[in-house]
C-alpha cells in the first residue's frame, strides 16, 4: 500500500524544497512528499496518482503563480477531489482570492510568506485530525 501524498505547489523550486524538508523532519516516513512547479503540473500529479490509487490528502499551494494562480487551483483541485485538504501560502494578500478559495474550494488555512514552520506543522496536524 502506497503512502499517502502531500502535494506542494509553488513556481519556485526553493520554496518547493523547503517546504518537503520541513514537512519531512515533522512527519518523517508517514507520509510521501510531492512537488509540482505550476498549476498544470499539480493537476496532472494528482491525477496520476489517483489512477494509481494514490491518496493526496494534503495540498499546499502558492497563490501566485503564472498561468493560473492559487485559488482557482484548488477550486478546480476541490471540484474533483473534496477530500483533499486545501492550504494556501502567499506573499500578498488578496483577500477577495482567499475569500474565493474558502467559500468554492473549503480552503482549510491560509499562511503567509514567509511562513513559520510550527505554525505550518500545527496547521497540517489540526486538518488531518479532523480529518480522522
Amino acid at each position: 500500500m502506497s503512502k499517502p501524498v502531500i502535494l506542494c505547489v509553488d513556481d519556485e523550486r526553493i520554496m518547493l524544497d523547503s517546504l518537503r524538508t520541513q514537512l519531512a523532519a515533522e512527519f518523517g516516513d508517514a507520509y510521501s512528499y510531492e512537488g509540482a512547479e505550476d498549476a498544470e503540473e499539480a493537476l496532472e500529479l494528482i491525477s496520476e496518482l489517483n489512477d494509481d490509487e494514490v491518496s493526496v490528502v494534503v495540498i499546499i499551494s502558492d497563490w501566485l503563480m503564472p498561468g493560473m494562480k492559487g485559488d482557482e487551483l484548488l477550486i478546480r483541485i476541490h471540484e474533483k477531489f473534496p477530500h483533499i485538504i486545501k492550504i494556501m501560502l502567499t506573499g500578498q494578500v488578496d483577500r477577495s482570492a482567499i475569500a474565493r478559495a474558502q467559500q468554492q474550494a473549503n480552503l482549510h488555512k491560509c499562511l503567509s510568506k514567509p511562513w513559520f514552520e510550527a505554525e505550518l506543522r500545527e496547521t497540517i496536524k489540526s486538518a488531518l485530525s479532523h480529518k480522522l
